[in-house]
């Protein structure tokens, strides 16, 4: 049934425009459809990601979005950075930090959010 399709993540946003410089210009995703009605098709590796405006932007305070990054996730924060994007810091029991990036064993994670505020997550996954 659905386990054998494609998700796609959906992201609410109030501002349709800084959405699109935030994530097609800083992010890099580029368009996958044109523009349709307050609403944007991104590609993202061979996963969709709709981001379309809402009155109700922003308002979830969980992880809106992730992306493995495998190897290159050191790379990937330090270019981000470098593109003005500030990272979120947090503080969960037995969870060290390397500047941005969270370490939890093997495991590596960074987050950060677009202008609407939405969390977004790359880990080394």
């Amino acid at each position: 049934m659905l386990s054998d399709r494609n998700a796609m993540a959906t992201i609410a946003v109030k501002n349709l425009v800084a959405a699109r410089k935030f994530y097609q210009e800083t992010l890099g995703f580029p368009a996958a459809g044109p523009e349709i009605s307050g609403v944007i098709t991104l590609r993202s590796g061979n996963s969709t990601i709709i981001v379309y405006e809402s009155q109700f932007a922003g308002t979830n305070k969980a992880t809106s979005a992730t992306w493995g990054a495998g190897n290159d996730l050191k790379e990937i924060v330090t270019t981000l950075k470098k593109k003005g994007v500030p990272f979120e810091h947090y503080d969960f029991p037995g969870v060290s930090r390397e500047g941005d990036i969270h370490v939890m064993g093997d495991f590596k994670g960074a987050w950060f959010k677009d202008p609407d505020g939405n969390i977004l997550h790359i880990n080394n996954q």
